[in-house]
């Protein structure tokens, strides 16, 4: 079986509130091992045919590949968003250090 790697997945909300209760919930089920809420943001972006711009909350999400499909799935149970953004990247490099607490940290 695969080793499990560190992975980083991005969302956005409308308001500070929002996002910090996302983020708890998400460290509560234990599908993020830490989460980053930078913002206010400024977002520009296409929707229903239309250019529009936002002032949004950026969720940085650390986890693990075995949590992408939960984490996936409680955003989209979760987010207010009609179609919440959920972009993952693998991290090409972890310190060994940081990498073991991240996948202790996702253990139920």
């Amino acid at each position: 079986m695969k080793k499990p790697s560190v992975h980083i997945a991005i969302t956005t909300l409308a308001n500070r509130e929002d996002a910090e209760k996302l983020a708890t919930t998400l460290l509560e089920r234990k599908l993020a091992a830490c989460v980053n809420i930078v913002g206010p943001i400024h977002s520009i972006y296409h929707w229903q045919g239309a250019i529009e711009r936002a002032e949004e909350f950026l969720l940085i999400i650390k986890t693990s590949s075995a949590h992408l499909q939960p984490l996936e799935e409680a955003i989209r149970e979760l987010h207010p968003y009609d179609t919440p953004e959920f972009v993952a990247l693998e991290a090409a490099a972890t310190s060994e250090a940081y990498a073991a607490w991240l996948l202790s940290s996702l253990v139920r």
